[in-house]
């Protein structure tokens, strides 16, 4: 058994898919391609901005065909779809340059988006393939660029079996306990050994904590306003009533706000 440290974390999960034989080895399961880089950014953005959103992407990595996009999505959001699409064409459409004669990209590209938060759709594989099919549903392999949606912690038996086992692993590693036993690929157990807890530098951990705090803020803040949202239904409701003077302790009851708040409404 190792105790590692959570890829539920960005700064873990770019710690350990940053290192190019670890990111190849992901994506060859992934997409099932050939795929070779000898770096792999982190934060990369273009300049200038494609649109009028600067998009930031955890991981990139190209070779001569490929433009390969990973992303960790931490926190459930209903966004999350139309976020890294937005993406995802950002980087096709970088590359027109200036003066291109045609539309066709000279790289293919790939995003891989994980979601290491249970997803509402409870799907471990969802993709969005740009190639034109007919009413049968086949492709006629014109367009090769894809969006690939992981949920690790839906992986079942009928998952991929390319790709299973990553997804295992990482869903394996969110409790930060992991018996190394129980996988046989290689990449794998270097990402083990990549974030063992035992090994983590106090940058690493400086960075953790700070991503805990900031992740605790939204999510406190997002609790703020929904708990705000439903105290403005409520006033209004009672303003209702008051006007039509309904007796205060049956607007207690319905609203389920104070004597005080209501009086001062009047």
């Amino acid at each position: 058994m190792k105790q590692v440290a959570s890829l539920h974390y960005g700064v873990i999960f770019k710690k350990a898919f940053s290192q190019p034989d670890i990111f190849t080895a992901f994506v060859k399961a992934v997409l099932g391609i050939q795929f070779s880089c000898d770096k792999v950014e982190t934060e990369k953005s273009f300049r200038p901005a494609i649109g009028n959103v600067d998009s930031r992407f955890d991981l990139f990595a190209q070779d001569e065909k490929n433009r390969v996009i990973v992303d960790i999505q931490h926190r459930k959001k209903d966004s999350h779809y139309d976020r890294f699409l937005h993406y995802h064409c950002a980087a096709i459409l970088e590359q027109m340059p200036r003066g291109e004669q045609s539309y066709r990209p000279p790289l293919a590209v790939y995003t891989i988006v994980v979601l290491t938060s249970m997803d509402k759709y409870e799907k471990d594989v969802l993709t969005i393939d740009f190639d034109p099919k007919d009413l049968t549903g086949k492709g006629i392999g014109e367009i090769p660029h894809k969006v690939i949606y992981l949920c690790p912690k839906c992986v079942n038996e009928n998952t991929p079996l390319a790709y299973r086992e990553w997804m295992t692993a990482i869903a394996d590693t969110l409790d930060t306990t992991v018996d190394e036993s129980h996988y046989h690929n290689a990449m794998i157990q270097k990402v083990f050994e990549t974030i063992e807890e035992s090994g983590l530098t106090p940058r690493d951990r400086a960075n953790m904590i700070d991503e805990y705090e900031d992740r605790l803020f939204i999510e406190t803040e997002r609790k703020d306003a929904a708990l705000q949202a439903e105290l403005n239904s409520k006033k209004e409701v009672a303003k209702e009533m008051l006007l039509d003077n309904e007796p205060i302790d049956k607007i207690v009851r319905y609203t389920q706000l104070s004597i005080e708040q209501i009086e001062l409404l009047k």
